[in-house]
């Protein structure tokens, strides 16, 4: 990130987004420890002797390391209030490790993830924290496969499959409006229950900038979206505005 937008993101909207955010997780309080307490952590020590590196394959960011996930991932659950609602049936896209679905876990919810199989690491990981998934692959204007029930919650965290190819720039062909337009509208009819939400959070591009071109932000909106830094938070009912703050 260029030295100029570092100093445009300290005193911007973003930035006053990002310190609610942190004021509301400080106000209640969840103690990494108690969760990790509940870690076989001499199992995970061993995940990545277990599954070394191979050659040629992407670069991951060390999702063994456990207390590192854990702490981002009881964020993501504080940001949609997880710590403080009734039990929820969530639905997590591009599940990965599993940890925020065990996070999800431990705060009294029950979660399904859904993702390849190409990364036996995530594989490694899953089956130590017996987070069940389910094996398929997102791709634009395909349903998703039927899985039997519709949820309270579908998240999408470091979303990703909406690139398709990469080119020698390193710049990623990706899904366009019409893409989006169909899986919301498929996640709507197909997955979510009346009052349920998706959360969709994106990576920023390569240059440091939002996901949400003015393009992307126009057909999020259009959709009934709530767009807070990098996610889209959407309702069942495209009219409805959506709430982090769910507490039901």
């Amino acid at each position: 990130m260029q030295l100029s937008r570092k100093f445009q993101k300290l005193f911007s909207f973003e930035a006053a987004e990002s310190l609610w955010e942190h004021l509301c997780r400080w106000t209640h309080p969840v103690s990494t420890r108690r969760i990790l307490a509940t870690l076989d952590r001499a199992e995970f020590a061993k995940l990545r002797e277990r599954y070394p590196d191979r050659p040629n394959a992407r670069r991951i960011n060390a999702y063994e390391d456990a207390a590192y996930w854990i702490g981002i991932n009881i964020e993501r659950a504080q940001d949609l209030w997880l710590d403080r609602t009734s039990p929820l049936r969530i639905l997590d896209l591009g599940s990965g490790a599993g940890y925020f679905l065990y996070v999800c876990r431990f705060f009294g919810h029950e979660g399904l993830g859904l993702d390849t199989d190409e990364e036996p690491l995530f594989r490694g990981t899953t089956e130590l924290l017996n987070v069940h998934r389910v094996i398929s692959r997102i791709h634009p204007r395909v349903s998703l496969p039927d899985l039997g029930e519709k949820f309270d919650l579908i998240t999408g965290h470091r979303v990703c499959f909406h690139r398709i190819t990469r080119a020698e720039n390193g710049e990623w062909d990706e899904w366009a409006s019409a893409d989006w337009n169909f899986f919301i509208n498929d996640i709507r009819t197909r997955f979510l229950k009346p009052a349920g939400r998706l959360l969709l959070d994106f990576n920023p591009r390569p240059d440091g900038s939002s996901f949400f071109t003015k393009k992307l932000r126009v057909c999020f909106l259009s959709e009934g979206a709530r767009i807070f830094r990098s996610k889209a938070l959407l309702a069942a009912d495209p009219n409805q505005r959506p709430r982090f703050k769910q507490t039901r």
